[in-house]
């Protein structure tokens, strides 16, 4: 029997899904390695889960597939894909305290949404200028 564990996160209009597998402990974000990964910040902030707990996908296969959203949305995502996987893989409490105490939205999908455009303005809040002279 082989061991896979299937997880996702969400950020925005982002959404990614994992899943995890008995492996060498290579980690793919839509195919392409971590290592190489979109931007350097990007990268840090998927890494976040993987520096929390050292050791933790040594001999686990991560591919991990993303959309929608912007390149800062989807790491977020995925990092929160990552963290669950991880977490669900090891079934450990002592991990979910130190992502808990590190950070609620490596476990805990983060809502917020953009807030709609109202008429007479030019976005959400902001209103077209009036002069009445």
């Amino acid at each position: 029997m082989v061991k896979v564990v299937n997880t996702s996160g969400k950020r925005k209009t982002a959404i990614a899904r994992a899943t995890l597998k008995e492996g060498k402990g290579r980690i793919r974000i839509n195919s392409v390695p971590l290592e190489v990964y979109g931007t350097e910040l990007a990268r840090m902030k998927v890494s976040e889960p993987l520096l929390l707990v050292p050791g933790s996908v040594d001999g686990v296969d991560i591919a991990i597939e993303v959309n929608g959203g912007g390149y800062m949305g989807q790491a977020e995502a995925v990092r929160t894909a990552l963290a669950r996987g991880i977490l669900k893989w090891h079934n450990d409490p002592k991990v979910k305290d130190v992502f808990i105490t590190y950070d609620r939205t490596l476990l805990v999908n983060d809502s917020r949404q953009k807030e709609a455009k109202k008429p007479h303005g030019r976005g959400a809040r902001k209103k077209f200028q009036k002069s009445y002279r």
